[in-house]
């Protein structure tokens, strides 16, 4: 979500570009010396010290040492949240969405490879990856509820998308839940993916944010089929 200047602004930004900065940089670390070594030879003090601060403040960002390969998108999860619920009125709930997951994939191209190798350490590690569905799927039903917030249809449940819950709290978020946020939301979390892919194989022929913004436009058209079986030119999203 693009930050809007104010008096009161340049310290605050600072601070959460800091906080932002700390932990990617746990991030990065921790990828790097899993990809390096194995997930299981990795600790809290070499993830600290390979990202060049102390243990105590690794916990201000993770809960565990496993937390920082599952729990990797949980700031921009909820910057994603926020940017949805404050779109301008006259974006549908799908150029809202699209617009506040452009924001943050703006650098997927800067960091393709990391991308790439925690890929690859989740997928050498069964436990981390069904940790990080698990996450994913969380994540999923706050998206959700930002989108039933968004289209005046919030949850009875929470005004505004919870920071964080626990799983006890799933099934009644999932039954205060409209089908179409919950479609919307998935199909959104999808697009992202089929994008970074499609994208990852394709680095030659064209830029990141060209192949994301075709994936909503076809999303916008309805995914309808050139008479040959093959896709149509999408039309465009405002933007």
């Amino acid at each position: 979500m693009q930050n809007v200047e104010t008096k009161g602004a340049p310290e605050g930004s600072w601070r959460e570009r800091k906080k932002q900065a700390t932990r990617a940089a746990l991030v990065e670390a921790a990828v790097r010396l899993a990809a390096e070594h194995g997930v299981e030879h990795v600790t809290v003090d070499a993830i600290s010290e390979r990202a060049g601060v102390s243990p105590r403040t690794f916990f201000n960002y993770f809960e565990s040492r496993d937390d920082v390969f599952v729990m990797v998108g949980a700031e921009s999860n909820a910057r994603v949240r926020r940017a949805v619920i404050d779109a301008p009125s006259d974006r549908t709930a799908l150029e809202a969405l699209r617009d506040a997951l452009a924001v943050e994939l703006s650098e997927i191209e800067q960091q393709q490879e990391l991308w790439q190798l925690h890929a690859a350490v989740l997928r050498r590690s069964p436990d981390l990856f069904s940790r990080t569905i698990g996450a994913h799927m969380a994540d999923e039903i706050g998206l959700a509820e930002a989108i039933a917030v968004r289209i005046g249809t919030g949850s009875p449940l929470f005004a505004d998308p919870p920071a964080a819950h626990s799983a006890a709290e799933d099934e009644p978020r999932r039954r205060a839940l409209g089908l179409y946020p919950r479609l919307l939301a998935a199909v959104g979390a999808t697009a992202c993916r089929v994008a970074v892919e499609h994208w990852c194989v394709r680095q030659d022929e064209t830029a990141f944010a060209d192949v994301f913004s075709e994936v909503f436009e076809h999303l916008a058209a309805g995914l309808p089929e050139a008479p040959d079986g093959t896709a149509p030119p999408a039309r465009s999203v405002r933007t």
